[in-house]
């Protein structure tokens, strides 16, 4: 079941529970790009209620409810990131009525207005459990807060240094994505490498990942440019790099947009014949296949196979496309589920079950936490043919 959590119910000092959960959106965290959305985000059709035996009784305050465990959603209802935060919900709610998981009720707080207090609120209802928030801020704000009451905390964020200390990161870390396809590039014969990433904190990481991943394969990175988002400065970062052509390949750590922009100018700077490598961002965008310049580009990412078929499921029930990052609330409810077979009633949420090595899977594909507590992701790598995208090296189905 899920409910979401409201300042009017709560100063009327009754809650009544809500049959679908009804939330909002946002960007890929503090520091990285804002994903794309497929569609516009609809309001989502009531769910079909519990039955007879399994209503809540309604006191005064809080309402009790002994046959569910508690599980709190963080995301944003409001504000400029209302989009994701819905998806995500919808997303959630998607997951318990496939599952047809009665033990799970799922409360939606909201960040907007402040995410330290949504996770007060959460605790004070009894949450042993939460899943968000979305932005980087929101989780080291919520972190201290949920650590004291010894909850765990399930992020969608992608910020790695925001995890840890009983906070756990299922977004996809740009790192992993950048790893996954200079390996297959230099498994490709590909030892000379450029790179273009923009300034900022999602650059710096992806500038380091790149750095690292090209030498752990034996590669050599002729020029590495950084350029801010304004109009003219990749064409300058690229003809700084042009300097040091040739190469085999270019790294662009930018949105598919940014990238299919920057490609002509490559071309007309000596460097036709590198091979176009992308990030994790460019699975964000529905009309990416669809930009002639990436033609021939490598990128790695989640699958998309069970996301397809998610997609579809998704449309039918709330009226429009979600986003892509939505389907990490639906795995994060799978996750809960499965772990809920060593989750007693009324006792805390087992932690060292997300430590399972043999790992876990959902909508996209295996994953496990690290040490460092960052979800480790099983990567496809995608090359972009012909208005289409064709999967060059398929993902491992496990660990």
């Amino acid at each position: 079941m899920a409910e979401q959590d409201t300042g009017a119910q709560r100063r009327n000092g009754i809650r009544r529970l809500s049959q679908a959960t009804l939330v909002a959106g946002a960007v890929v965290l503090s520091g990285c790009q804002t994903v794309v959305p497929r569609g516009a985000v609809p309001r989502p059709r009531p769910a079909a209620g519990p039955s007879q035996s399994q209503q809540p009784v309604f006191e005064q305050g809080i309402p009790k409810d002994t046959a569910r465990h508690r599980v709190a959603l963080l995301v944003p209802l409001s504000g400029t990131n209302a989009g994701v935060g819905q998806s995500l919900a919808n997303a959630t709610q998607l997951a318990l009525l496939d599952s047809r998981n009665e033990s799970v009720r799922i409360t939606t707080y909201d960040t907007a207005s402040g995410a330290a207090q949504a996770a007060q609120r959460a605790l004070a209802d009894g949450n042993q459990l939460i899943l968000g928030p979305l932005l980087a801020d929101d989780v080291r704000a919520v972190a201290p807060i949920a650590k004291q009451a010894h909850v765990p905390v399930v992020s969608y964020s992608n910020d790695t240094t925001a995890a840890g200390n009983g906070v756990y990161l299922l977004g996809y870390a740009p790192a992993q994505s950048i790893g996954r396809v200079v390996d297959y590039a230099a498994a490709h014969g590909v030892t000379s490498f450029g790179g273009l990433v923009p300034n900022g904190v999602y650059g710096e990481r992806a500038s380091t990942a790149f750095l690292r991943a090209v030498e752990s394969a034996g590669g050599r990175v002729g020029s590495l440019q950084t350029y801010d988002r304004v109009g003219g400065a990749m064409t300058a970062a690229i003809a700084r790099m042009a300097k040091s052509a040739p190469y085999q390949a270019v790294l662009i750590a930018d949105g598919g947009s940014a990238a299919a922009a920057g490609v002509p100018v490559l071309r007309r700077n000596g460097m036709g014949g590198a091979r176009i490598l992308g990030t994790e961002l460019w699975n964000s965008e529905a009309a990416i296949a669809s930009k002639t310049a990436l033609n021939g580009a490598w990128f790695a990412s989640v699958s998309d196979g069970l996301y397809r078929q998610y997609a579809a499921k998704y449309r039918a029930r709330f009226g429009a496309a979600p986003f892509r990052l939505s389907s990490l609330g639906y795995d994060s409810v799978l996750l809960t589920i499965r772990i809920m077979r060593d989750w007693s009633m009324g006792t805390a949420f087992p932690e060292d079950r997300l430590h399972d090595r043999g790992g876990f899977s959902g909508i996209d594909g295996a994953f496990r936490f690290g040490r460092d507590n960052v979800a480790e992701r099983a990567l496809e790598v995608q090359e972009i043919r012909g208005g289409t995208t064709v999967t060059v090296s398929p993902a491992p189905t496990g660990f």
